[in-house]
């Protein structure tokens, strides 16, 4: 009843107004016919806010409807009648799901807010329902028992046994007290989820460094200071400097403010991020930990962590951790020996100081530079975005034979955004229409990402369907007369995310629930950090590094540089990281029973000292905005995945490096076994076809420069199975 209620409420408050003209009175709902544009993309500037529920509520009935009559059917479960006919269940509210979804992250205004609040516990429900469905289980049961019988594909029998597995994990097999208290449980992370995310944007919005002293900005970039007097100006605080927790405004102020002072309160501005009344998200997380708990406890989990990895390569938090402390002490190590080559050069430079945290990204920089001869603004001066983007359509086109043509008139979201169509090189087929969204808003969360507006799927009719995928960023804006100029971290991160949108591209997994990222969590950065391998690559830097104001291409003096600085400071980097992975699996570890108060800082301190680590380093996200592990179940217990995916692409990389980054043979053999394939086969098997041998953490550790290149690391094969 409540929720029919916010329903009404929010209804009547989006609704259109009542005074309309005929053609307003007989306007169409945008979701309940066909979009009729090319590619189906979604006609955004016809999508209404007062569209979406109804959109959901008939997307929720029709889907209801269809699952009943499968679940219904008297003939013999088979995988078309059954598994086949799940998957196309559903379309309308996957299709409004995937607008919303994709607009809450990027333009989440308090309207779209609102309708999160009713949205999102209502799917969350429905989805309950079906999953707990006793029988539509029993049709997926008979034919996950008969499985071995059924002369079936390798895709078809895969996604019989995920089919299963998810049932199970969802609660199929408790009893209807036990299904109901399960369901209360995901009703209430739900809702705990929406605050904590709201909470983190609204405290990142709130914050501002105001600088009024031009002296305090001595040391930050030309280009950055212009960015923060515009922003001061836009928040009528003309003559002043105002920076911000965005990436682009913090990390530069880390990296370069001579002032301390002004580093140390941009540093403490962000790790007591959503720390503080009233966007506080220690009590949430509370909240969430003995949720998760207690609902491992009804699946029959040990614990969360135990729950969560069960469902991947990994198997069990024990395997992950084995990986990370493989990872551990020689990053420790690392950074210990870091830390003393910045204490001695804040020493010579007459400041006898200990290095503390918001000392790190300074004197590192400081460091690299006296080291490396390395200038980070002369670097970036070769990387405009729009040479970075070039950069990664070469690298597309080189590899897998599709080009990017952009599409100016086609429908977009918000008016930075990109749209291009894909195609065939060759033979000019389309292949999928691609998304770029890359300047921070004050609506977008924080961060980099990529996801879809519509996946693939091969219909045993022979019908295609081709994916819409989109990249995000929160990337430096041009100012003035400069173009957006990125960081080599900017760059590997549009990299990053463009491999992610490669997975998605050039899918031809013949399932929806199968293509593109619809994989393993632990399997899916593979795609991502295998590309980002390429951004620094002098074969590829000629074709797209070119100096903003010359036209000049990257001297290769300079990318010696680069390449000499890359592992410089992978103490640091790995260390913040293999930390938060840590944390996270220590939250997944944790039971605490009902009453129990968690102390979120008493929780990360004793982490951290159990771990040895050093203080000058925090963990890459504290808990209060680590929206990976607490703004949804997405990667919670699961960050250590970007480590675990890193040593299966540093393996994979090698083969590349050994054979030529643009091998045609490697490239073909990478797209067919891995990007293709998306999650139509175990990603294990997957993996060894592509690189002929399981993957070793060695990789990995002579990537980051954290083991000499001809030392072999201990510890062996990456254990998929928990070590059996």
């Amino acid at each position: 009843m409540k929720t029919l209620i916010r329903a009404a409420v929010i209804t009547a408050a989006l609704s259109i107004p009542m005074a309309m003209n005929a053609q307003q009175a007989t306007r169409v709902n945008p979701f309940f016919e066909s979009y009729g544009t090319k590619y189906d993309i979604p006609p955004f500037e016809k999508i209404q806010y007062s569209d979406y529920l109804p959109a959901v509520e008939k997307g929720i009935a029709e889907r209801k409807a269809e699952i009943k009559a499968i679940a219904e059917n008297k003939a013999q479960p088979t995988f078309d009648n059954t598994i086949l006919a799940m998957e196309k269940s559903g379309q309308l509210l996957n299709r409004v799901m995937r607008v919303f979804g994709s607009l809450n992250e990027t333009d989440n205004t308090p309207e779209m807010q609102q309708l999160s609040e009713v949205i999102l516990p209502m799917v969350s429900t429905a989805s309950d329902e079906i999953s707990m469905d006793p029988k539509l289980f029993a049709r997926v049961k008979s034919l996950y028992d008969r499985r071995d019988q059924l002369g079936l594909e390798p895709y078809q029998k895969r996604a019989i046994e995920l089919s299963y597995k998810s049932f199970v994990r969802n609660g199929a097999l408790l009893n209807a007290s036990e299904q109901q208290k399960l369901m209360e449980v995901n009703k209430k992370l739900t809702d705990l989820f929406l605050k904590y995310n709201k909470n983190l944007l609204a405290s990142t919005n709130s914050f501002e460094l105001v600088v009024d002293n031009k002296a305090d900005l001595a040391g930050i970039p030309a280009g950055i200071v212009a960015t923060a007097a515009t922003e001061a100006t836009s928040r009528g605080k003309d003559g002043k400097w105002v920076f911000t927790l965005h990436a682009p405004s913090r990390l530069p102020v880390l990296k370069y403010a001579d002032s301390r002072d002004v580093r140390e309160k941009m540093y403490k501005g962000y790790i007591n991020l959503a720390s503080q009344a009233p966007y506080d998200n220690r009590p949430i997380i509370g909240d969430i930990v003995k949720l998760r708990a207690r609902k491992a406890a009804l699946l029959g989990f040990k614990d969360f962590a135990s729950y969560m990895t069960d469902n991947v390569m990994a198997k069990t938090p024990q395997a992950a951790t084995e990986l990370l402390m493989q990872i551990w002490e020689p990053a420790v190590n690392r950074a210990h020996e870091e830390i003393a080559e910045m204490t001695e050069y804040a020493k010579a430079e007459g400041k006898d100081i200990t290095i503390e945290p918001w000392d790190y990204y300074y004197y590192a920089e400081k460091v690299r530079a006296k080291k490396f001869a390395l200038d980070e603004n002369e670097v970036s001066a070769y990387f405009s975005l729009d040479n970075v983007r070039k950069g990664i359509f070469t690298l597309a086109e080189r590899l897998y034979g599709v080009k990017f043509t952009e599409m100016p008139d086609a429908p977009k979201y918000n008016p930075e955004v990109t749209v291009y169509d894909v195609t065939d090189a060759k033979s000019g087929e389309h292949v999928a229409v691609f998304m770029t969204d890359y300047f921070p808003r004050a609506t977008k969360r924080q961060g980099a990402w990529m996801d879809e507006l519509k996946s693939s799927f091969v219909d045993p009719d022979g019908t295609v369907e081709r994916p819409i995928i989109y990249n995000v960023g929160n990337f430096t804006r041009p100012t003035g007369d400069t173009p957006a100029l990125l960081t080599v971290d900017e760059v590997e991160t549009m990299f990053h995310e463009f491999g992610h949108g490669l997975h998605g591209m050039l899918s031809r997994a013949k399932l929806r629930s199968q293509s593109g990222t619809a994989t393993d969590r632990d399997f899916v950065e593979l795609p991502s950090q295998i590309t980002e391998h390429w951004a620094l690559e002098p074969e590829l830097l000629k074709d797209y590094a070119f100096h903003y104001k010359t036209g000049e291409v990257i001297p290769t003096e300079l990318v010696n540089k680069l390449q000499a600085a890359s592992t410089h400071n992978q103490g640091f980097t790995t260390t913040e990281l293999a930390g938060a992975s840590l944390l996270d699996l220590a939250w997944g570890a944790l039971n605490p029973a009902e009453g129990d108060v968690i102390d979120v800082d008493a929780f990360e301190k004793q982490v951290a000292e159990k771990l040895g680590m050093p203080k000058q380093i925090a963990y890459r996200y504290r808990s209060p905005y680590f929206k990976h592990v607490f703004g949804s179940d997405g990667y919670a217990s699961g960050y250590y995945t970007y480590l675990w995916a890193e040593v299966l692409d540093t393996d994979g990389f090698e083969l590349f490096a050994q054979k030529g980054i643009f091998d045609p043979e490697t490239a073909r053999s990478f797209k067919e076994n891995i990007l293709e394939m998306g999650g139509s086969e175990d990603p294990m098997e997957l993996f060894v076809k592509f690189r002929g041998h399981k993957p070793s953490v060695d990789a990995l550790l002579r990537n980051r420069g954290l083991i000499p290149s001809a030392t072999p690391a201990q510890g062996g094969d990456i254990k998929p199975q928990g070590g059996k």
